[in-house]
């Protein structure tokens, strides 16, 4: 009797088994994909382009249809990768901030076209923090910080550097400084500086500081139990070390302040919840998704980053690439899809959602060669041809 038991439970587990990886994971298109021919292929990709580890997560309708970690957390002690694994979430964070000022916007507590300085009691130049280098000086006697708005904020429009230390062409510069490119609201140039003066003064406004505000927005309604702006005592055990390009380890470097701009740490498994959310308001043509997918500005740059960022072209037309609140707009037969990209050292995060086929993908990983095999998961996952890889600088590993 008791060999019986055993003989039906594994029958059970083996029939639960084979179900899985015969269940048919929808796409775009209206075509679909095996969860067993996935893994087969993503499997063969990370292998093939050394990607130390990698997460995929499919959303169909309100389910994830697919969820599966490849590779590994720790390439040096061959630590498999999983799917509650922490990960650095670096620009993620943006996406979630834009959904927190979309629902302040849409509360009335802020306006996205009050110029930000009518919401500060100095000028912004004449703000002081506890290091320098946060300042903005330098702007003092340019009239043209008076005409930024949260939108061009969030919409990297504001004409600032993503990054004061780094030129507009990606160059790392010792002595850069707060300046402007362009006149605010005229150009897209990503810009993690004008993320970071938003932040600062929706804090003001609101009397809270972002963790808070993303704790009471977002991370509790949603259990979004292992994501935070700011490192967690919680996290020791369980977070994902970066890996370089030749899978060397990246050690691990904590954030004790929260920044909208890229300081949140979270897992694939909460951070498909957040996708998900999304995807289900914008499926209802919630107020607060329209905010955030309404497109600010046309974006007909080369590239995002690097030298050919200042190069015009109109190869996106096609797709109508432009930008909402802190998401990547394009078009598609199948309707508008929302994408929100991550990328640090060591880390290499892609989202994007097809609200009106209730079809999204998130893409994370802890290697420098993830973004080789961008392309092709996203193809092979939800039939998503119309990414701008190019654009993103996704370019496939058998291509470099």
């Amino acid at each position: 009797m008791k060999y019986l038991r055993i003989l039906i439970i594994l029958s059970i587990i083996i029939g639960c088994s084979k179900k899985s990886e015969r269940i048919k994971i929808q796409r775009i298109d209206g075509s679909s994909i095996t969860s067993a021919e996935l893994d087969n292929r993503i499997r063969t990709l990370v292998d093939t382009a050394a990607v130390t580890g990698f997460t995929v997560t499919i959303v169909n309708q309100d389910t994830i249809a697919y969820q599966k970690a490849f590779g590994y957390s720790n390439y040096d002690k061959k630590d498999s990768l999983k799917i509650n694994h922490v990960f650095y979430g670096a620009s993620l964070s943006k996406a979630v901030f834009g959904y927190i000022v979309a629902q302040l916007v849409n509360e009335g507590f802020v306006d996205l076209d009050k110029p930000l300085q009518e919401y500060l009691e100095v000028p912004i130049p004449e703000m002081r923090f506890d290091r320098e280098w946060r300042e903005f000086r330098n702007l003092a006697g340019d009239e043209r910080y008076k005409n930024i708005t949260l939108r061009m904020c969030l919409s990297h429009t504001t004409g600032f550097p993503n990054w004061r230390w780094v030129s507009r062409t990606g160059e790392f510069q010792e002595e850069g400084d707060i300046e402007f490119y362009f006149d605010p609201g005229t150009d897209y140039s990503y810009s993690g500086e004008g993320i970071r003066l938003a932040q600062i003064v929706v804090e003001k406004i609101m009397g809270k500081g972002l963790e808070q505000l993303a704790r009471e927005r977002v991370f509790d309604p949603l259990n979004m139990d292992m994501t935070s702006y700011v490192w967690q005592e919680r996290f020791e055990n369980s977070f994902c070390y970066g890996h370089t390009t030749e899978q060397k380890i990246l050690y691990k470097d904590t954030e004790d302040e929260a920044g909208a701009a890229g300081s949140m740490e979270t897992t694939p498994l909460d951070y498909s919840k957040f996708l998900s959310k999304i995807l289900e308001l914008s499926s209802h043509n919630s107020e607060v998704t329209k905010l955030i997918f309404k497109p600010n500005i046309v974006i007909n740059s080369k590239k995002q980053f690097g030298p050919k960022s200042i190069e015009k072209t109109n190869e996106n037309d096609s797709i109508g690439l432009s930008y909402g609140l802190a998401w990547g707009i394009l078009q598609s037969p199948y309707g508008h899809g929302y994408f929100k990209e991550g990328h640090s050292e060591g880390f290499q995060h892609y989202s994007i959602i097809f609200p009106e086929k209730q079809i999204g993908i998130l893409l994370m990983a802890n290697s420098d060669n993830a973004e080789s095999i961008f392309k092709e998961v996203l193809e092979l996952g939800i039939a998503d041809i119309y990414t701008p890889w190019y654009w993103e600088d996704y370019i496939p590993y058998d291509m470099k």
